[in-house]
């Protein structure tokens, strides 16, 4: 019989979260082989994986890497905070962006089909694995990748990732002002979600239907009854600043100074540092954004455990 150590038995206890017998059962079982132990456990059915695509995996983390010039960004989703605590699922986000930084695959699809950091396995089978090791629904569900000059910032214990491209001469990158410039838009976007770098950046199309919107609003107003059409569309024209000021980086007010927009916070920085510095894009993921979270009633769960309900 293989001699089975504490460090095993810690090991699989903490990828299944079975009890200590359990777990030193079956690498009994497996010879010490930690990886045949879990096939073991999930043949006996002590690990289940069937039934969790129809769950919701809305909470989870965000994470950043960045190597070797390319920053890489990860939302990976769970159905609980508390494996989102989780130190062996912090290590498969981990993994997972090794593996993206790597691999380099264009969307989550190729993603699934690439081999996971330093194993065997594809990262859907890793993803697999992870689910039945776990007993949740995990989910791996956008990442971003860039090249060059960025800020990125995690908050909230990845409940928030933002990443910030910036255009600048490497000398000016490399100064500490300029890297406290960038950790405080970092901030600006975690802080103030906004789809847009500046105005130039708004499709036409984007424009078109906020302007259309804002003209139905002011032809409503019997006041502007009698108002030329030319005149209701500048009307509408004028009114687009506030559609601006909510929706484009550059047009915001900036967090530390409300007598500031960031696009005059980072001009005021250019000429500081003798540069010149913009924003190219950012990317802002927050955790489980979008995803219809279920509703649980704790009360009724316990009542019904407990046979009350």
């Amino acid at each position: 019989m293989a001699n089975i150590t504490a460090a095993q038995v810690k090991e699989l206890r903490e990828r299944t979260g079975l009890p200590m017998m359990e777990c030193k059962k079956a690498l009994v079982e497996s010879e010490g082989n930690v990886d045949e132990a879990i096939k073991i456990l999930r043949e006996k059915g002590m690990l289940k994986g069937k039934g969790k695509e129809s769950r919701i995996a809305a909470d989870g983390l965000v994470d950043i890497m960045t190597k070797d010039n390319v920053t890489v960004m990860v939302e990976v989703n769970s159905e609980t905070d508390f494996v989102a605590k989780n130190d062996s699922f912090k290590a498969f986000v981990k993994g997972i962006l090794e593996t993206i930084h790597t691999c380099k695959p264009a969307n989550v699809d190729e993603l699934f089909a690439c081999k996971f950091a330093d194993t065997d396995l594809t990262v859907e089978e890793k993803q697999n694995e992870m689910r039945f090791t776990i007993g949740e629904k995990i989910s791996i569900r956008r990442f971003a990748v860039v090249e060059g000059t960025v800020s990125t910032y995690i908050h909230g214990n990845g409940g928030i990732g933002v990443v910030v491209v910036f255009d600048t001469d490497a000398a000016t990158a490399a100064k500490e002002e300029f890297a406290a410039f960038a950790k405080n838009i970092a901030l600006q976007v975690a802080a103030y979600n906004v789809y847009y770098v500046n105005r130039e950046s708004v499709p036409a199309k984007v424009i078109e239907e906020e302007t259309a919107i804002l003209m139905a609003q002011i032809q409503g107003d019997p006041a502007n009854a009698k108002k030329p059409a030319n005149i209701i569309e500048k009307m509408a024209t004028g009114r687009l600043g506030k559609f601006y000021e909510a929706n484009c980086l550059y047009d915001q007010e900036y967090f530390k100074d409300d007598d500031l927009k960031v696009s005059q916070y980072i001009a005021k920085t250019a000429k500081e540092l003798g540069a010149d510095i913009a924003v190219t894009a950012f990317f802002r993921f927050e955790k489980g954004e979008g995803i219809e979270k279920r509703d649980d009633d704790l009360a009724a769960e316990v009542a019904k455990l407990t046979g009350q309900g």
